[in-house]
């Protein structure tokens, strides 16, 4: 089976204003409810176009990503008939055992993309895996039997909490990073972060 990771340029600055209020009033008729919302997102701008974005890590930025990023999903799903897909926000997946099937819906994407929601692939995210080396997703390797989180992510981890473990925040930041360590197999090394942790509040 092979993994076929895309990821999209600059989704969250590139997320068209027109394109994303057109969608939201298919669904919403309230006119009270429409204003706040073209408030919202309105009141973003990005530096790529006064009339494009939304901000990264703002709430209301999550669904809107979702309801923007849903007509992708239909397109995936019922035009190029991929069954196995996976997205969260503007990372995604298509998994098979067919590399050709893959490469060639690359550009029927992108030019679904283009001409449908002003979006673009990004040139240097686009890997084709296969899945017994590990896919690398939302910031784990996704293993046929386990989940590993990155190198780069553990390393990470330990610089954070070395800079953070006499600051205010050291508790939360803390509690975030065991929290993603749950959803993958590292017990031996949350172990070792915790006895680390354990020798610096020690000192």
């Amino acid at each position: 089976m092979l993994g076929f990771e895309i990821d999209i340029k600059k989704f969250f600055a590139s997320v068209d204003h027109k394109i994303l209020l057109e969608l939201i009033e298919k669904r919403i008729r309230d006119k009270d409810t429409l204003w706040l919302l073209r408030e919202v997102i309105q009141s973003f701008k990005s530096e790529i176009d006064q009339n494009r974005g939304i901000p990264l890590g703002n709430l209301t930025s999550q669904i809107f990503a979702n309801i923007y990023l849903n007509e992708l999903d239909k397109f995936i799903k019922h035009k190029l008939k991929i069954r196995y897909y996976l997205r969260y926000a503007d990372d995604f997946l298509f998994l098979s055992s067919d590399k050709e099937f893959l490469r060639r819906h690359i550009d029927k994407l992108r030019s679904f993309l283009n001409n449908n929601l002003k979006l673009e692939l990004h040139p240097d995210k686009i890997s084709l895996r296969r899945l017994e080396w590990g896919v690398d997703f939302l910031g784990y390797i996704v293993l046929p039997h386990y989940i590993l989180p990155r190198t780069k992510t553990e390393r990470r981890m330990v610089r954070k909490i070395k800079e953070k473990i006499n600051s205010y925040s050291f508790n939360q930041s803390l509690a975030s990073y065991l929290g993603y360590l749950i959803h993958s197999n590292s017990y031996n090394f949350a172990n070792n972060l915790k006895n680390e942790i354990w020798l610096l509040l020690a000192k």
